[in-house]
């Protein structure tokens, strides 16, 4: 019914995608900087549920429609930017708590960002579009096709970047001891919320 056969080109097409540094892979850098192990291992949940939102449209049929209006998806892409540059403020807020010695007191609903920041993000479903119909191979039932592929793809995606999130807030367990270096950390993740909000504006108004 389904085409393996087509796996091992597109896993590698995947890694290609995945492996070099970008918006993704620095979100989760930041997350798991800004609030540890836990919540790293919940906002990769929370991007692949909506990854796995935008791989079953594409299933169902509605990403040509998403695709035949890229203003709306401008209009998504802004909102993410706009709510990246709340979550530098969240934690810009926690580092000052933390330098005041009042505690690290993060924002927390780790889930609930990763899906937003995942939502806002609708070049996955133009990525699914682009490459999902490339390898329907020889199957007969194109749908389920589509949905297997889609499928490996949040899988990947999750073990991958959720490793590095994970790796991430190991680090920050290591230096929560110092109030010094938990600043730092809410400081740096500050910092990556802010360029990644920068760098979506900089491609709506180029495109």
């Amino acid at each position: 019914m389904v085409d393996l056969s087509v796996l091992p080109g597109y896993i590698a097409v995947i890694l290609l995608f995945l492996g070099p540094p970008g918006p993704d892979m620095a979100y989760m850098l930041a997350v798991g900087l800004e609030g540890g192990r836990r919540a790293a291992l919940k906002a990769i949940l929370g991007i692949g549920t909506g990854m796995s939102f935008y791989a079953t449209a594409v299933v169902a049929g509605l990403g040509e429609i998403a695709r035949s209006h890229p203003s709306v998806l401008d209009a998504v892409r802004i909102v993410g930017a706009a709510y990246l540059l709340w979550l530098a403020c969240a934690t810009l807020r926690s580092a000052r708590r933390a330098l005041g010695g009042h505690g690290d007191v993060g924002a927390g609903r780790w889930y609930l960002r990763g899906l937003l920041i995942s939502l806002t993000n609708p070049k996955i479903i133009l990525f699914y579009l682009a490459v999902l119909p490339q390898f329907l191979g020889d199957a007969e039932a194109p749908g389920a096709q589509m949905a297997l592929l889609g499928a490996i793809n949040v899988l990947m995606e999750v073990v991958l970047y959720g490793g590095i999130g994970m790796l991430s807030g190991f680090f920050r367990t290591r230096l929560t001891g110092s109030s010094k270096a938990t600043v730092a950390l809410n400081y740096g993740a500050c910092v990556v919320y802010v360029v990644l909000a920068a760098t979506i504006s900089v491609e709506v108004l180029l495109a």
